[in-house]
């Protein structure tokens, strides 16, 4: 099904008159229906703001068994994409003078004491150079309020590296962001976000976990396990620890996220983001090397760059869901894509793939060149490599390829590569994980660590 396929910002005629990109709305909106079926999404929204033009399209249902169509407005777990509102948020707190960047986080947080404390700052926790672990584990995060969180975190786990040294994807960081947000404002995160950030921006937010999650503004949309080798659609159930919203609580549609996008380019200085503060957002941080998931890391923001353009975004996973955000601030350029299904980030490849025929260019990550020939693993890659409470095997298989097993579950076989990089096939669906790599010291030559999915993972 397809349905609401509209665009907006000029009158009709002269939307027909003087189309620059050559974009075909319609076949914008039939091919998106086709590759969600292709990779069997249940359900997306895609909107494109392109200079003043905005075309929106989605197609399918909210739930593959009651059938009920996804609307334009309805509302998709974002996932992490959460930690760019929550980054924008505390920015336009420091451009009001209400945190500091560079200040250590135990000023506006002294119940976080001496040592780390005296470390991190919100710079680094923006980045994810703060070097704090990835997250703890579920179960026992359902139980911890954020400030109980945030002090798990930093006392109890272990560093993966010193603050500022090297990057690695934390949601712990983004607990102590929505924290210090917290205690800048008075209110709690979802207070301070929905008013500060998302209602002057006409959007009304949804939150999977927080004090409204039993009783929403809207429905929120279901997000699928997809099988395509054995064809089960199975709806999952959204469970993320109150903790941490801040860094993925959202369900906004894809509209809601262009209309935040739009704070982002470069012709916009309003009085919610001046052009200076979102500038620096996009401003490279020293030492963020995100192998595998961007070129490079702003302040809250992913960096790619493609052929000479600069874009910056982020993806979020929630259960069930994959979306994607994407802006290129000197074009005037806002994709997103949400989808209600675990496949969905094999739509959004196929997608991106084909908008510059459309005329409409999306910022992707493309694997460095020269990754080099496929070879055995070598023994001194076997073992267990440790972020937090999360624990990665890699387990060689005699007469099969080796395995990356997390928390004791199977869940991809692994290739490598001759410069100690490495691709993953998930098990089961034979889908494709974002690449990683295995980490020397350049001092003693010992394998010290791996790198995957942004997260970086010390070896025991």
């Amino acid at each position: 099904m397809l349905s609401n396929v509209s665009c907006s910002g000029l009158p009709a005629a002269q939307r027909d008159a003087d189309r620059p990109d050559g974009t075909d709305q319609d076949l914008l909106g039939a091919r998106l229906a086709e590759l969600g079926a292709r990779h069997g999404v249940p359900g997306a929204q895609l909107a494109v703001l392109h200079g003043e033009r905005l075309r929106h399209a989605q197609f399918g249902v909210q739930d593959h068994a009651t059938r009920r169509d996804l609307g334009r407005d309805d509302k998709v777990p974002v996932g992490s994409i959460t930690k760019a509102l929550t980054a924008t948020l505390a920015m336009i707190l420091v451009s009001d003078g209400d945190l500091d960047l560079d200040q250590p986080v135990n000023g506006p947080l002294p119940e976080l004491g001496h040592g780390l404390g005296d470390q991190l700052t919100l710079r680094h926790l923006l980045g994810h150079t703060g070097g704090l672990a990835g997250e703890l584990d579920e179960q026992f995060a359902l139980t911890l309020s954020a400030r109980r969180y945030v002090a798990e975190c930093c006392e109890r786990l272990p560093l993966v590296d010193q603050p500022g040294r090297s990057f690695s994807y934390s949601t712990a960081g983004y607990v102590l962001v929505g924290r210090l947000i917290e205690a800048a404002t008075g209110m709690s995160w979802w207070e301070a976000v929905d008013t500060i950030l998302l209602r002057p921006l006409g959007i009304d937010p949804v939150f999977i976990a927080g004090p409204t999650a039993a009783r929403p503004t809207a429905p929120i949309v279901t997000g699928h396990s997809v099988n395509l080798v054995t064809g089960s659609v199975r709806a999952v159930d959204q469970v993320l620890a109150p903790a941490e919203a801040a860094a993925g609580a959202l369900a906004l549609s894809a509209l809601d996220l262009v209309a935040f996008g739009r704070l982002h380019l470069a012709d916009t200085d309003g009085e919610l983001l001046s052009a200076a503060v979102a500038k620096e957002m996009r401003e490279p941080v020293e030492r963020a090397r995100p192998f595998g998931l961007a070129d490079g890391w702003g302040l809250g923001f992913a960096l790619f760059r493609q052929g000479g353009t600069e874009w910056l975004g982020h993806d979020g996973t929630s259960d069930g869901t994959w979306c994607h955000l994407r802006i290129n601030p000197a074009a005037g350029t806002v994709v997103a894509l949400t989808t209600n299904s675990t496949t969905g980030l094999a739509l959004w490849e196929a997608l991106v793939s084909e908008l510059p025929e459309l005329g409409l260019p999306a910022g992707r990550y493309t694997e460095p060149p020269g990754r080099g020939r496929a070879i055995p693993l070598p023994v001194e890659c076997v073992g267990r490599y440790l972020n937090g409470d999360t624990e990665y095997t890699v387990v060689a298989e005699p007469g099969g390829p080796p395995r990356l097993v997390v928390d004791g579950n199977p869940i991809a076989e692994l290739a490598v590569h001759d410069c100690l990089t490495f691709t993953l096939t998930e098990l089961g669906t034979g889908q494709r994980i974002p690449a990683g790599r295995f980490l020397r010291d350049q001092f003693t030559a010992r394998i010290t660590g791996m790198q995957l999915s942004g997260r970086l993972a010390r070896r025991q």
